[in-house]
């Protein structure tokens, strides 16, 4: 169980460090000549205070060690592998983790010794590696190296403070990447910052985080707490408003508790983090696996808990202090104990507030979620005579479980999905995933009408199906009726959000969708030209939930299709397409030289490049030259707004 929660852990450490792009290592990379033809490859690391820099060799489920890979190698033979030349190796048990690591401080050296066998050579290679500090992981990083003949080392984001000669811009340099921020401004603010959307969204994640909680009172790790804690409170002192006040403390405790959480995500991520949260393939195969985990756990494979003695200490802590404080230890066990049932509810609460681009959604989600957590604890507090009236704990409580477990085995189908999609492994296509989605409702039906048992499922209505039950069941089957027609290519609005897009159907029936004629910029912008169209450049992400939505809700409008298929040439470029380039792009952005491995890395580069935007959907309409002939559009799902978006650009078009 420990490792479970140690890799829910990593992966939010990882996550929040990415979203600050922290990066506390320096390289300095040089060659140095030693005795007998014998020459070393340098690598020295300055390391930021409080953090560390793990060795060349970590346990098997622990972070990634420091890797020293060597790509391209003419003229030389290696010596050996790379030794530890200077720095204190630490070792030390790492809680978070759970194992002993060894790691570096402050700085470190390793030499590479190698031979050249002609009078030129050629290294090249990459050094990964990955470091913490008491709060956080960075995601694996990559610094490359390159040497020929003994020159200094070239493209290294951090050891070089300019590009150098043999750094060629080809994307900035052509004539359809030229920047056009400043004209796109010229036009105003993006169409669909204009309206409402974001309170709307804001009250989204609150009601959304409010049914989580409501969600996560009825699970079996909380449910039974609530006469338990209340009685606590009654037997605690004989003082009525004293116990009325000590109530209302832990209800509040339970908020502070949840919304700091929330602020911690607020604080952590940044506006071009959420997104990339949102599209980032690692981060969804994560999730996927943590959501099984759990779905696995709630049918009743295993128990996940947090160790014991975390909440053997927080009791502790409870009984040996007095006061406000102990009431907020206390809420901090309910908190603690309660993991295992609202621990997926929390994650998915809060990877939907996280990408849905605004700073404080995390703390809205986690306010609604505490909020409807902490309200029985306290209204049964001040009026006791109630707790007579609450349905007993029970085989029911199982049942939630069980229905929960239903719920996160298609929820983690999606994160699956957008791995699949940006991977480009084709085992999870619209059908595919549709199919999954009828059977798991299906089964779930079942389940609520007895006709499935799992081993600890109790009879305790005689073998007698519940109203509840059966009510249920029926919204069941009915959903996974209504995603029938999807297998044939129908359009599904209500999952829209979840399912992968059209264009993986292999089975189409239906012809409301809208299909880009190219997935290329290049190709796309000059068969326009040759055809005398404007051009809707789409910019879009596998795993993007908005832009699914405005597929489904915009496009699929008559007027909407009939004018993108008629007057646009319709080109979406998928900024998380992790399908290799031909050969590697380097381009200076920011003062720094990177790296374009992938042809999503090439469409965000052009994105925040040319248009100054980072975030999708994100739509803009251009003349055949790349200058844009209106205002940019993102995610707003009014269809006669988007229709004048289309009609606007169109005319001055043609003017």
């Amino acid at each position: 169980m420990k490792k479970v929660f140690s890799t829910l852990l990593l992966s939010l450490c990882v996550l929040t460090a990415w979203a600050q792009m922290v990066d506390p290592v320096k390289w300095s990379i040089s060659i140095e000549k030693g005795k007998d033809n014998v020459q070393n490859v340098v690598f020295k690391a300055q390391i930021e205070d409080s953090w560390h820099l793990y060795a060349t060799e970590t346990p098997e489920g622990g972070p990634q060690c420091t890797e020293f890979n060597f790509t391209n190698l003419e003229g030389v033979e290696l010596i050996g592998t790379p030794t530890l030349a200077a720095g204190q190796l630490i070792t030390h048990y790492d809680e978070t983790f759970t194992m002993e690591l060894s790691y570096f401080e402050s700085s470190v050296t390793f030499r590479q010794a190698f031979r050249p066998t002609s009078g030129e050579y050629t290294i090249s290679g990459e050094v990964v590696y990955m470091s913490c500090n008491d709060g956080m992981c960075t995601p694996p990083n990559r610094e490359e190296f390159s040497f020929q003949s003994g020159a200094t080392a070239v493209a290294s984001a951090s050891t070089t403070d300019a590009p150098t000669a043999s750094v060629a811009n080809e994307l900035s340099n052509h004539p359809l990447w030229t920047p056009v921020i400043s004209e796109l401004s010229a036009y105003g603010s993006d169409l669909a910052g204009e309206d409402s959307s974001e309170s709307q969204s804001g009250w989204y994640i609150f009601i959304a985080g409010f049914i989580a909680g409501l969600i996560a009172l009825i699970t079996p790790c909380v449910w039974p707490m609530i006469p338990m804690t209340v009685s606590f409170f009654l037997k605690r002192t004989k003082d009525r408003k004293k116990s009325i006040r000590d109530a209302y403390t832990y209800g509040i405790s339970i908020v502070i508790i949840y919304v700091l959480l929330g602020l911690l995500i607020t604080g952590i991520f940044g506006a071009s983090a959420l997104n990339s949260l949102s599209t980032n393939a690692v981060f969804n195969i994560i999730f996927f696996l943590l959501l099984v985990v759990f779905a696995v756990s709630f049918f009743g494979a295993f128990e996940i808990a947090l160790p014991a003695s975390w909440t053997t200490k927080l009791d502790e802590k409870a009984d040996s202090t007095t006061g406000l404080l102990s009431i907020f230890f206390m809420a901090f066990t309910l908190c603690l104990v309660s993991f295992s049932c609202t621990g997926p509810i929390i994650g998915t609460l809060l990877v939907e507030a996280a990408t849905s681009g605004s700073y404080v959604y995390p703390a809205i989600g986690m306010f609604g979620f505490a909020l409807a957590l902490s309200i029985p604890f306290t209204l049964f507090a001040i009026f006791p005579s109630m707790l007579s009236s609450l349905p007993k704990s029970g085989g029911w409580l199982n049942s939630v479980k069980v229905v929960l477990g239903f719920l996160e085995l298609a929820l983690a189908l999606k994160f699956l999905s957008v791995a699949d999609l940006a991977y480009g492994w084709g085992i999870l296509d619209r059908e595919t995933f549709v199919a999954l989605w009828i059977v798991i409702f299906a089964f779930l039906g079942l389940y609520l009408l007895g006709k499935i048992k799992l081993a600890h499922d109790t009879d305790e209505d005689g073998g007698h199906v519940s109203t509840t039950r059966m009510m249920l069941s029926l919204i069941s089957f009915a959903f996974a009726v209504y995603m029938l027609p999807g297998l044939w290519g129908a359009p599904l609005k209500a999952i829209s959000a979840f399912a992968p897009p059209m264009s993986t159907q292999d089975f189409n029936l239906y012809e409301e969708s809208v299909e880009a004629s190219y997935d290329d910029f290049e190709a796309g912008m000059a068969a326009a030209k040759k055809a005398g169209k404007p051009v809707l450049v789409d910019f879009s992400g596998y795993g993007c939930v908005n832009c699914r939505k405005m597929e489904a809700a915009v496009w699929t409008d008559e007027k909407v299709r009939s004018i993108i298929e008629g007057d646009y040439i319709l080109i979406t470029l998928m900024v998380d397409d992790k399908t290799p380039l031909l050969a590697p792009i380097k381009i200076e952005e920011n003062g720094k030289v990177r790296t374009l491995k992938t042809v999503g890395d090439k469409w965000s580069y052009l994105q925040r490049h040319k248009f100054g935007a980072n975030a999708q959907p994100f739509h803009v309409l251009v003349d055949n030259e790349g200058m844009p002939l209106t205002s940019s559009y993102s995610y707003n799902e009014d269809v006669n707004a988007y229709v004048n978006f289309l009609e606007t650009g169109l005319n001055n078009y043609k003017k």
